[in-house]
């Protein structure tokens, strides 16, 4: 039997650590001494306690390190929290590549106010393509004062595709369309225009009354203009920091439901609701709550009414990692909801669920990049 102390120096653990995985009841002494209270461990827990090290090491989360000491060996369930937990920490080195890219230039631009560069992207675009992505996107445009950052589309430009990004912390609304760059274009691989609410209105109408079958975009520093058949829309873009979208949108998906975006529509509206009084502006709204059934569907569950609803969650890290209820459904703002299926969806669609606590995510079957993102609201 080892003392605590020596599966700690022998297994690279603390002591507090492994006091901390007792008490959390992922990894336990095999005795305790009744008199003194001292842990011992047997010699074959020396394994695991180096295998939690490991894991502890690269920031594998509690849950997950509770699921690969339980699993067996070789466990499916065991490589896929692996698995996953790459790709997360691989997304967050992407995430911190793009970060340190913008500070570089506002290093540059501190060190340089009057000679720093400005970078001019000249696009085609689809007409009907760039408006439906618009209109995919404009619902979940805030209108909250306090939230300048959020009052309009973003741009963002990755290659050959335009992904078009809206979102009020309650709702994001992503959309994209296949642009080719003219070939006076600058040669950066990425680009973004954060365009006013009005300005991306005015670029959708233009989109949509022309009847040229392209349109040309230009990104010009702080300006951003679309022309077609000597019609133009132009303005400039917005000088604010709009967040890192790409992160909201790493979901743990546990149900994937196809579902016609009609039936669904048709369900919300005539579908039983209960309330909740905190919305974002303070005012009571209807809430619709989906389950999944015994078929594995997606419907608007009966039991709606009657239960309290509370805690809408803004997109924050904090929501997602709260202890989920039992069973598999969660609460959204009903208007919100509709709103969404309401932005150009038709067809089949596919929602990925998570849990009560996890963002419900709306996808066309077509698999043509747009979605929704609808923020829970927690039932209690």
């Amino acid at each position: 039997m080892r003392s605590i102390g020596r599966l700690a120096r022998e297994s690279g653990l603390t002591v507090s650590a492994l006091r901390f995985y007792d008490g959390a009841g992922v990894f336990g002494p095999a005795w305790v001494d009744p008199q003194s209270g001292y842990r011992w461990y047997a010699p074959d827990q020396l394994a695991d306690a180096r295998l939690i090290c490991r894991l502890r090491r690269v920031g594998l989360p509690l849950a997950d390190i509770r699921l690969v000491l339980a699993e067996p060996a070789h466990s499916e369930a065991a490589r896929r929290a692996l698995d996953a937990h790459l790709r997360r920490l691989e997304d967050g080195l992407a995430d911190a590549r793009r970060e340190l890219s913008c500070v570089r230039d506002l290093l540059d631009q501190r060190e340089h106010p009057m000679s720093a560069s400005t970078t001019t992207v000249r696009l085609a675009v689809e007409s009907a393509e760039l408006a439906a992505a618009l209109a995919a996107v404009r619902f979940a445009v805030s209108t909250d004062p306090e939230l300048p950052m959020l009052g309009g589309v973003l741009f963002d430009l990755d290659g050959d595709v335009l992904h078009l990004v809206a979102t009020d912390r309650y709702r994001i609304a992503v959309a994209q369309a296949t642009v080719r760059r003219a070939a006076d274009s600058a040669a950066a691989e990425a680009v973004q225009a954060l365009l006013p609410v009005a300005l991306a209105d005015e670029i959708r109408a233009l989109a949509e009354a022309v009847g040229a079958e392209q349109l040309t975009l230009l990104l010009d520093g702080g300006r951003v203009a679309a022309s077609a058949d000597g019609q133009r829309a132009e303005g400039d873009s917005l000088d604010l920091d709009f967040p890192d979208y790409r992160r909201l949108l790493r979901l743990e998906t546990t149900h994937r439901a196809g579902i016609e975006a009609a039936e669904l529509r048709r369900a919300v509206a005539q579908g039983p609701t209960r309330t909740s009084a905190s919305a974002p502006d303070g005012d009571e709204v209807a809430v619709t709550v989906l389950a999944v059934d015994e078929a594995g569907n997606v419907r608007v569950a009966e039991d709606a009414v009657g239960a309290d609803a509370v805690d809408e969650g803004a997109v924050d890290e904090d929501a997602r990692t709260a202890q989920e209820p039992d069973g598999l459904r969660v609460a959204v703002n009903r208007e919100f909801l509709l709103e969404a299926l309401a932005a150009g969806v038709q067809g089949q669609l596919i929602l990925e669920l998570g849990g009560a606590i996890s963002p419900l995510a709306i996808r066309p079957a077509s698999g043509d990049g747009s979605f929704s993102l609808l923020m829970p609201i927690r039932l209690g």
